[in-house]
């Protein structure tokens, strides 16, 4: 009985070349949201891509336009001070985990003034004060120790949040005597 040789399922011709294949990942991430060209080499890499197949994708990406780090920090910076009320050290430190570049990072924040971020500390402030009760002097030191902690946490600075805190209290407690 004469043996032939089975035909192959996967004939290379019909298979996508590695740099089609990486262009297609990060097509497929794209479209969940932005990312920064770190984020995407770092996919790349975790799928074990070589560095000249993840330069050669993303290249080619950033030449059609659909991967911008200048435009995805200043939309980042945009988007998290006005929906997470995140001031500028905590958007630094955000866009530095996405591995975007410490220029690009102080140009996306260059739009962001002290009086922008204070009017928005004042903001969160007043929205959660509207919730807290405090009808003495502990209850109110403990309010300031919360409200001077969601400052910080969302990267304010700890004079001026201690100060936004400070106006805001004396205010509540003036609108609550009346």
């Amino acid at each position: 009985m004469t043996s032939f040789p089975l035909p192959s399922t996967s004939d290379p011709a019909d298979s996508p070349s590695r740099d089609e294949q990486a262009r297609a990942i990060c097509l497929r991430l794209l479209t969940v949201r932005a990312r920064t060209r770190a984020e995407l080499a770092t996919k790349l890499a975790t799928r074990g891509f070589a560095e000249e197949e993840i330069a050669r994708s993303l290249d080619r990406l950033t030449d059609v336009g659909l991967i911008d780090d200048e435009d995805f920090a200043e939309q980042w910076v945009r988007s998290r001070q006005v929906n997470a009320g995140k001031g500028r050290r905590a958007l630094a430190a955000e866009l530095r985990t996405k591995g975007v570049d410490k220029e690009i990072i102080e140009d996306a924040l260059s739009g962001i003034d002290a009086d922008t971020e204070r009017t928005r500390a004042e903001q969160l402030v007043a929205d959660r004060l509207r919730r807290e009760k405090f009808d003495d002097d502990a209850a109110e030191a403990k309010v300031m120790r919360r409200l001077v902690g969601m400052l910080a946490r969302r990267g304010y600075g700890q004079s001026m949040a201690l100060d936004v805190v400070k106006v805001a209290l004396a205010g509540e407690r003036e609108r609550r005597r009346v």
